[in-house]
Parts: structure tokens; C-alpha cells; sequence
């Protein structure tokens, strides 16, 4: 069977205590409501629904990359009634399936089991055993309003918690909010909704007794881990959310050969593929698509970002890494910065306090101190100075610098780009060097030095 999706979005989120929408809070690096699109989306569903209210413009800014059908709910009048805006969107012949918004851990696998449900049902809701189920609307199956034995009795009703009877209190199976049934059916039921009730709203959970009343066969999925289907009401809810998600995803990476120093302060906030023997230091945050090789050494405090590491390679403390490749058995940091574009080969080394952008750094080159380079080719086994710096830029343009094999640079050297610096060349230090060098030539470009007797300081006024 097709399948549509509508997610609801609409809530403000007044425990947030913010004036962005409540899905957009994010939890590792992306906004509560993209989890769940993208769980969505891998389901292969026909169209993706947002149900969206409170800050229009500004979910649909943060959601522009994804194909998704926008359902504006202008007034909150309760979830029967923002479903109901997704209803031009879903087609009869197809089953609908109905997520929350801000339970953002939920699952592709989840989901598929509450499709797998309903090929043998005519309702499959989605329900969790909670050891504590306080305030939550409890499943109801059979006649009798218990829990039933086996769990596979049909459900007839949710009971909210101020409702239930002292039995029905005792029932641990509670409602999670996401639903599957035909859009045929959603569609009859929805038109019988009424708002008769403390809140004046249209409730969904009301279709699930209509269904019961039909003698539909109502049948429950569960999830693969009880935290997916969590929601978040406020910071607090989000923050626990995080590291559960963190954790999980630490206890995966150490199944696959990672040592992590502490799984509780490590942050995963996109894809991150490992090898063997992988080490972990605390604090490491990892952005977007990220593989290590094996024997990779992270230090504590290194950010890195859409990049890959190869073997062997250690990336010292407090190291940033983005959009860039560092090659097998190299050394990065402490407190190095590789920028876009940056390419280590084999053996390399890119020291403290050095920052590279753009620029190829060769087979066993060595940048250790305190130097930028920045648009430029180096050559393998060159030894660059501390103190030096690629001069790329003129203020509107960038040119790049090439130095060839086994030059050495001396410290505290300006490079100003375009210029090549031929193989085997020396640059003395303290040089500012503007124009091409021969291979294996010694250039020194330093202004005469002048000692001037008697010169008066600058001093401050009394």
C-alpha cells in the first residue's frame, strides 16, 4: 500500500520559553522536526506533510532542502483539527501515517514495524510500556478496559489519565500520539469529530473508539528503543533527549572497535563512520559526514566537520577540522586549524597554532608553528618556518603559491602569491619573497638592518 505522511508541527512550544517553534530546537546539530522528516522520507512514502502554525517562515527556511508539502494550521484547535489540513494532500487509494513533530528520535525502523502492523489490521497505533505512566492516556483492549494478557487482544479505546478508572490507572501501556490507517477511513472519522470537551478542541485520539465502534481490528506496534517515542516540552525534556541519543550513539561506535575516553562527552551530529582501534578523547564534537581510518587518534576538544582522517593518523587537542583530507600516518594540532579545501598527504604534519585553507600539503611536509597557508601547493618533504604566511589575498583577488620537494623555509616568511619556489630552495628567515626562486637557490629578502643612537620612546601623557 502507498503510503503519505503528515507530521504535526504546529505547536508553539510555550515551555521552551523561546520565540523559535518548538520543532526547530535541535538536538545533534539539526532541528527536532528534520529527524523525523528524514525518518520519514527513507520510508519511501508518497508525500511528506508538515503540519506547521507558529513561526511559518522560519521553519519553512529551515526545512527548504527537503521535499515537503506545507499544511498551514492558523489556529490551534487541537490535533483532529491539524490533521485535517493535510487532507487535500493525501490520497484515498494510499494509508496515512501520522507522526509528531517533536518526538525527534523516532525511527525509520519503528516506523516500519507500525507498517508492518497494519498489514494485518485495520488501525496499527504505535504504544509503549512506560514503567511510570503518569499523566499519560492509557491503551484500553478488549471489554474489559485491562491491559490484556497476551498483548494482542484489540484495542478498543486510550483513556486519558484523569479520565481512567483506578484499573485502568494500573494499565502501562500508554499512547505515543503516531497512528497508520487508510486515508479512507481518516477522512470519515475526522468529518465526525467533535470539540466537546474541557478544551474545546478536536481530538485525534477520538478516532481510535470510532474505529473500535466500527469493529475495526486496532493492533499496536512498539518501538525498537523506548526513548524514540519521547516528546519534548521543554529544555530540560531536550537536553535528556540529547545525550540518550549521544549515548546510544557512543555504545554503537564502541561496538565497532572505537575506544571512547567518556561516552557521555562525545557529540555525533551527522554520519560518523569508523575503523579499528579508533581512540576518542572527551568533548570531540563531529559534524556532517565524517570517517576515520583505522588507528585514528582524536584528542579531547577537536571539532571536526565533513572531513576524512586515514590510518594512523593522531589529531592532537583542541584541533579543528572541516571540508578537508588528511591523509595516513599524519599529525594535526594542538590547536591547528584546517579550513576547506585542505588536502594532507601521507606523513604530514600541520603543528600548533597553525591554520590551512586551500592548499595541498605534500608527503612528509612539516607547517608546525604558528603559520597560515593558504591557497597553495607544497611539495613533499618542505619545512615551513614558524612565523610564516601565504600573502593570497590583495583585497580582492586570490593567487596561489606554489613551493616544490624538499624546500625549507625559514621562520617568520611572507610568501606573497603568485610565486613558486623552486625544489631543493632555501628561503632565509625573516623574508618577504615576491618573486619566483630557482631550484636549490638560497634567497634572503630582508630590508638593511639600521641602529638608531638616542632614539626617544613614545611615553604617556602625565
Amino acid at each position: 500500500m502507498a503510503l503519505d505522511v503528515v507530521i504535526l508541527a504546529a505547536g508553539k512550544g510555550t515551555r521552551m520559553k523561546s520565540s523559535l517553534p518548538k520543532v526547530l530546537h535541535k538536538l545533534a546539530g539539526k532541528p527536532m522536526v528534520e529527524h523525523i522528516i528524514e525518518s520519514a522520507l527513507a520510508l519511501d512514502a508518497q508525500t511528506v506533510n508538515v503540519v506547521y502554525g507558529h513561526g511559518a517562515q522560519l521553519l519553512q527556511d529551515a526545512l527548504s532542502a527537503h521535499d515537503v508539502n506545507w499544511c498551514l494550521q492558523s489556529q490551534q484547535l487541537g490535533t483532529g483539527h491539524a490533521v485535517k489540513q493535510a487532507l487535500p494532500y493525501l490520497n484515498d487509494a494510499h494509508d496515512v501515517l501520522i507522526v509528531v513533530g517533536d518526538a525527534p528520535l523516532i525511527s525509520t525502523q519503528t516506523l516500519q514495524r507500525l507498517i508492518d502492523t497494519r498489514k494485518h489490521a485495520d488501525f496499527a497505533l504505535l504504544t509503549v510500556h512506560l514503567d511510570d505512566p503518569t499523566g499519560m492516556g492509557r491503551i484500553v483492549r478488549g471489554n474489559s478496559g485491562r491491559q490484556g494478557g497476551n498483548g494482542g487482544d484489540n484495542i478498543t479505546a486510550i483513556v486519558e489519565h484523569k479520565d481512567a478508572t483506578d484499573e485502568q490507572l494500573n494499565i502501562t501501556e500508554i499512547n505515543t500520539g503516531m497512528m497508520l490507517m487508510s486515508v479512507v477511513d481518516l477522512k470519515r472519522w475526522l468529518s465526525q469529530l467533535t470539540n466537546q470537551n474541557a478544551q474545546g478542541e478536536y481530538y485525534l485520539t477520538d478516532v481510535i473508539a470510532m474505529a473500535a465502534g466500527e469493529g475495526k481490528t486496532i493492533k499496536a506496534a512498539h518501538p525498537v528503543w523506548a526513548r524514540e517515542v519521547e516528546g519534548v516540552n521543554n529544555r530540560v525534556q531536550l537536553a535528556s533527549l540529547e545525550r540518550a541519543y549521544q549515548m546510544r550513539h557512543a555504545e554503537q561506535l564502541m561496538t565497532q572497535g572505537a575506544s571512547i575516553a567518556d561516552p557521555s562527552r562525545i557529540d555525533v551530529r551527522g554520519q560518523l563512520s569508523i575503523g579499528e582501534d579508533v581512540s576518542i578523547d572527551v568533548n570531540c564534537v563531529f559534524e556532517g559526514e565524517v570517517s576515520l581510518g583505522n588507528n585514528v587518534s582524536i584528542g579531547p576538544n577537536c571539532v571536526l566537520k565533513d572531513c576524512a582522517i586515514g590510518d594512523d593518523t593522531t589529531i592532537e587537542p583542541f584541533s579543528m577540522i572541516v571540508q578537508a583530507q588528511v591523509g595516513p600516518a599524519c599529525t594535526v594540532g594542538p590547536y591547528a586549524r584546517l579550513r576547506p579545501g585542505t588536502d594532507m598527504r601521507a606523513g604530514a604534519k600541520v603543528g600548533n597554532f597553525c591554520e590551512i585553507k586551500k592548499a595541498v600539503i605534500g608527503e612528509g611536509s612539516k607547517v608546525n608553528h604558528l603559520t597560515y597557508i593558504g591557497d597553495a601547493q607544497i611539495g613533499k618533504g618542505v619545512n615551513i618556518g614558524a612565523g610564516t604566511i601565504t600573502c593570497n589575498y590583495d583585497g580582492v583577488n586570490k593567487f596561489q603559491t606554489v613551493i616544490e620537494d624538499n624546500v625549507f623555509v625559514g621562520s617568520n616568511s611572507s610568501l606573497v602569491a603568485p610565486v613558486n619556489i623552486g625544489a631543493g630552495a632555501t628561503v632565509g628567515a625573516g623574508s618577504t619573497i615576491t618573486k619566483d626562486i630557482s631550484a636549490e637557490d638560497l634567497s634572503v629578502a630582508r630590508a638593511k638592518q639600521r641602529n638608531i643612537s638616542g632614539w626617544q620612546k613614545p611615553t604617556k601623557p602625565a
